[in-house]
């Protein structure tokens, strides 16, 4: 029986966040090509239901440009988003790392994310501020949707038609659309995603989840938006206080 293949692009037309990049790794890790290089901790018969899984670092800049991430780490471009290989219809999950929100982006960029949004066989993947890049490519209208919990005000003015649930939930699906909260929110996405896709069959997955050590947070945050946001609060007053309490030592 032939192999399942899978197709990921992570679209990097900006710098993004790291920790929002780094959830692709959990994708890897539920891979023939990763799991079948554990034989001593994972059995053949478990490796072998692996799909065969394929990534594509999609960028605006050439193959092998670098990309900038936070923290100064640098990813290299695989291929440009005009490369045939990752057209729309090419690509199985499109995942969109957060941005800089304040970016603004050309109509190349936002255009070949619709494109991939308006496939029904490719499911878009949204990790923190990447909203506000799918929000610019039309993705968010008439969809339940998710983004930083502490942004949700500017997105819902930014972005009207959508039902915003980032308050409360870590992470919606509403068809080929998913999206999560802030930052390391994108491992419990891709966690739930692939608990429900059928070409990662269960084994595969648990292991996977096991190896990296994710996806055993619940879909509702346990602090409610009241708490979360009064603790927000407290650090700017604490901030406030060392503050002061430094000037008066300088």
């Amino acid at each position: 029986m032939a192999r399942t293949q899978i197709k990921i692009g992570v679209f990097l037309p900006s710098e993004a966040q790291l920790l929002d990049t780094a959830c692709i790794d959990i994708f890897g890790s539920m891979s023939y090509e990763y799991l079948s290089r554990l034989p001593d901790l994972v059995p053949a018969a478990l490796y072998n239901l692996a799909p065969s899984v394929v990534i594509y670092y999609i960028s605006t800049v050439q193959p092998g440009e670098l990309i900038e991430l936070s923290a100064g780490m640098k990813v290299a471009c695989t291929h440009n988003l005009s490369h045939p290989d990752v057209a729309p219809g090419k690509l199985d999950i499109v995942l969109v790392p957060g941005p800089d929100p304040n970016m603004t982006w050309d109509k190349p960029v936002t255009n070949w994310l619709a494109a991939h949004g308006a496939q029904e066989t490719t499911d878009v993947l949204s990790v923190c501020t990447g909203i506000y890049l799918c929000g610019e490519a039309g993705l968010l209208r008439g969809k339940k949707v998710c983004g930083p919990r502490g942004l949700q005000g500017q997105l819902k003015k930014k972005f009207e038609g959508a039902t915003w649930l980032g308050e409360e939930l870590r992470w919606v699906k509403d068809g080929n659309f998913w999206s999560s909260g802030g930052v390391t929110n994108g491992n419990d996405l891709v966690a739930a995603y692939c608990r429900q896709d059928s070409r990662f069959p269960g084994p595969v997955c648990e292991i996977g989840l096991r190896l990296t050590d994710v996806g055993d947070r619940p879909q509702k945050y346990e602090v409610g938006q009241t708490a979360f946001t009064l603790g927000v609060v407290w650090q700017v007053v604490k901030a406030v206080f060392m503050g002061i309490g430094k000037s008066k030592t300088a």
